[in-house]
């Protein structure tokens, strides 16, 4: 099968990439040229069919999906840790014209393709549902959506025009899919510890994505892919057993917000009947992150205080300034602890 990625240097993007050519389909990469992209692309040298290209530009993208199966479209600005450096919610119109502006011009393209209409496979968020915690979970999708953010507003138009665009099409409502790499970013302090949260292994994301393309019962419906009872947690269970993984340890309770934040539990009890996908959970990804971190967790430890403190100054809910020291040095002598984690 002849698959058009976008965003296939992302962090769902590569574990897709790598499936969907295990798997024996003729991949096309469709991403912005960027050093880092760049990078990633090479490990896939040889294998795939580099596009770079801008998802505002039409004719970038009408080039890109000519000749397509299916197109899988993953590329997104995203509210915090994006890859472009800049946030949906910092520049809403820049982001808008990425997301929004960006997915009309890949549906038109497809609409006027000369070959046979790809399918158009959609990645949303469960951030549509808006602030949930006040509800009985989990979340289904015959829930209303409630988008509160810049980024869950786009993902919504979005849906409602790959609905409504005549094409076969599909769309996926992710969990957290956190990435494998070292990011320490100050939105990690806007989520309460008390907010359900539910994780998905990104590997998972990627096998439910080359499921569903030879899955017919797939298309025309929206589905919720999560990592099921196993993976939901609250964000004290994931920051924490994350952070100590890391060197960091936990944080105090002061730096997080008490705000709710919209992400919550969800039933996917559907999309694993169909798609068979959810193999692993918060430890296998802690795994990974210790693996890719490597002797890092210990020079993290070794500079600990300093690492929690930068991190404490990030956040703006700590507003008991004098005692960041005090919680920057909390459990430094903890050695046992890093070498249990």
């Amino acid at each position: 099968m002849r698959v058009l990625l976008t965003g296939a240097f992302g962090n769902v993007g590569q574990r897709t990439l790598k499936l969907l050519i295990e798997r024996g389909h003729t991949v096309r990469c469709f991403d912005l040229k960027t050093p880092a992209n760049e990078k990633a692309a090479r490990r896939f040298c040889g294998r795939v069919e580099l596009f770079w290209g801008d998802l505002r530009r039409p004719e970038d993208v009408a080039a890109a999906v000519e000749g397509q199966d299916v197109v899988v479209h993953l590329a997104f600005v995203i509210p915090k840790l994006s890859a472009t450096g800049i946030e949906s919610e910092e520049h809403p119109e820049w982001a808008y014209a990425i997301n929004v502006d960006g997915t009309r011009n890949l549906i038109q393209a497809i609409q006027s393709t000369t070959s046979p209409q790809p399918k158009l496979l959609f990645t949303s968020s469960y951030h549509v549902y808006g602030k949930t915690q006040h509800l009985q979970p989990p979340r289904k999708i015959t829930d209303p959506v409630n988008p509160q953010e810049h980024y869950a507003r786009h993902k919504v138009i979005c849906e409602q025009m790959v609905k409504s665009s005549g094409l076969t099409w599909a769309i996926f409502r992710l969990a957290a899919a956190l990435p494998v790499r070292l990011i320490l970013d100050p939105g990690m302090f806007d989520v309460p510890l008390d907010n359900r949260i539910e994780f998905v292994y990104s590997g998972d994301v990627a096998l439910a994505i080359a499921n569903a393309l030879e899955t017919d019962a797939v298309w025309g419906r929206t589905w919720l892919i999560g990592g099921g009872p196993r993976c939901q947690y609250t964000y004290r269970e994931l920051v924490s057993r994350t952070l100590e993984a890391m060197g960091i340890g936990m944080l105090p309770d002061e730096a997080f917000s008490t705000t709710p934040f919209a992400t919550d539990w969800m039933d996917t009890t559907e999309s694993e009947r169909v798609l068979h996908y959810q193999r692993h959970d918060l430890q296998d990804y802690i795994q990974d992150m210790k693996k890719e971190l490597g002797m890092r967790r210990y020079l993290i430890w070794a500079f600990r205080p300093a690492v929690r403190y930068w991190l404490l100054r990030e956040s703006p809910y700590c507003h008991d300034k004098k005692r960041l020291w005090q919680w920057a040095f909390r459990g430094y002598l903890a050695w046992g602890s890093l070498r249990a984690t």
